[in-house]
């Protein structure tokens, strides 16, 4: 019996939800998921130039798990992109570094409760606009 996944830290989620295929209507698209922590794999190791070792340290994984880990994200994104499928950014077995909220009327995204202000764009103001990130956490 193997044992249970330990939870992989991320340090923020995506700004964005997903992705989808410029020009072709959402109905018509099927769609692929990337996990939050192949997308943090990806941000560490693409986008801030971290090396493996120094991705894992932060994620608090080994360094083989970072390499299956980010292995799997790019064979998501390279079919999405291969196949036209949409991409959403979602759940996986992660840890947040604080309490992550989205609004549900602009999809910004909020650091904690204590730093929700009212935005330009959102009508009404108040908590109950908020979706917590940290317990989409599958």
């Amino acid at each position: 019996m193997p044992r249970p996944k330990q939870n992989r830290k991320i340090s923020n989620p995506p700004l964005m939800q997903g992705f989808k295929p410029y020009g072709i209507p959402r109905s018509k698209l099927s769609s692929v998921s990337l996990l939050y922590d192949e997308y943090e794999a990806i941000r560490l190791l693409d986008y801030e130039g971290l090396n493996q070792d120094q991705a894992a340290a932060r994620m608090n994984v080994s360094r083989p798990t970072l390499t299956r880990i980010y292995e799997q994200a790019r064979r998501t994104i390279a079919l999405a992109l291969v196949e036209g499928k949409m991409i959403h950014i979602e759940g996986g077995n992660v840890q947040f570094d604080k309490e992550w909220f989205r609004c549900r009327r602009c999809y910004k995204l909020i650091g904690g409760i204590e730093n929700h202000v009212r935005c330009k764009d959102c009508n009404s103001f108040g908590n109950d606009e908020l979706i917590p990130i940290n317990s989409e956490e599958k």
